[in-house]
């Protein structure tokens, strides 16, 4: 079969109603993203309902711009790609459903694509020469801090995840808990340029004899810390910003964030003897992170450009390439899988 495809993506996971059109699996014809952070921001974090409904309200114009941007139509496209999961319920069903209705209607092969598998190949959109297996891979995002091993292609071996918040999700939590903006993590990362990274000693969870991730003990850390310096504080109530040295916490819990999450990843890449370590995902952007990383590996380490970091149509348009070219076809009457481990 020729590796010559185009490949239409949709991404529905959580708040981003995206759409791509990706030709012979490396080249972003055109990559549209909508985000709702604005609706969001008021809570803090994505409020599932709205998440959904925004999506509906979106969709046709996002993917009617992919195409339009690719200067194509659905009968230049090969296949439909599309996140099944994980992901919200609600957001996942109205791509699906989406993707189905083009399958349908065009008749084109449908590809229901792992949210997680998408994000380790946003390194493959880059133009440059490809990783070289075995890859050690990190996923850290709002919903996910995943560690994984990547013998080959569509090949992983789960070596270890958080047992509660992932990193994006504890960058959220502690930023609402300091009184910043939505989403945290740019916010913290904004902030913590001016503090102090050892300005307060938060605890690192290492979870000894094990490749798992913990970060609600930390952030059961920060929320004390911010309690002795405002007794008055009342349970559940933000706290008032200039009452805070914000930087120092900000840089002091970021620190210990980025610790672990490096940490653990090299230790892991040398145990499995990985020849390079690809870390993706949304926390991905995070400066701090990436020159840690930098810093402190000794074999290459690969992260998507920013644009490609947060959720977007073209990663999964990616895989779908990788997959469609592997002969997967599924059925129009396939479902989403909100909690899909992607070993499974």
């Amino acid at each position: 079969m020729s590796e010559e495809t185009r490949i239409l993506g949709i991404e529905t996971s959580c708040d981003e109603t995206a759409a791509a059109v990706l030709e012979n699996g490396r080249r972003i014809a055109s990559n549209i993203v909508a985000s709702q952070a604005e609706i969001h921001a008021e809570y803090g974090g994505v409020f599932p309902e709205l998440a959904s409904r925004a999506h509906i309200e979106t969709i046709h114009q996002v993917v009617s711009s992919a195409l339009t941007e690719a200067h194509v139509g659905l009968e230049s496209i090969d296949a439909i790609a599309v996140t099944r999961g994980p992901g919200l319920a609600g957001s996942l069903v109205v791509g699906l459903n989406m993707a189905k209705g083009l399958a349908m209607g065009a008749s084109l092969p449908l590809l229901g694509i792992n949210h997680l598998e998408a994000h380790l190949y946003s390194i493959w959109l880059v133009e440059e020469d490809e990783p070289s297996f075995p890859l050690l891979g990190l996923i850290v995002s709002g919903g996910h801090t995943e560690l994984l091993l990547m013998n080959d292609h569509l090949q992983y071996e789960r070596l270890g995840g958080t047992l509660d918040d992932a990193a994006g999700e504890a960058f959220d939590k502690v930023a609402r808990l300091l009184g910043l903006s939505y989403p945290g993590g740019p916010a913290i990362e904004e902030i913590a340029k001016d503090g102090d990274t050892d300005a307060f000693k938060f605890p690192r969870a290492w979870m000894e004899n094990t490749w798992d991730f913990s970060f609600s003990g930390l952030k059961t850390a920060v929320l004390r810390e911010v309690r002795s310096l405002q007794p008055n504080l009342e349970a559940g109530v933000d706290a008032p910003a200039e009452d805070l040295p914000l930087a120092d916490l900000a840089a002091s819990f970021q620190d210990a964030v980025v610790d672990v999450l490096v940490g653990k990843t090299l230790a892991a890449a040398k145990e499995f003897k990985a020849n390079e370590i690809l870390v993706a995902g949304g926390v991905s952007a995070n400066q701090s992170l990436r020159s840690s990383f930098q810093t402190k590996s000794k074999i290459p380490v690969r992260v998507p450009p920013l644009e490609l970091c947060t959720d977007n149509a073209a990663m999964i348009a990616a895989v779908g390439h990788r997959r469609f070219l592997n002969g997967q076809r599924d059925a129009l009457d396939i479902d989403v899988l909100p909690n899909w481990p992607l070993t499974s």
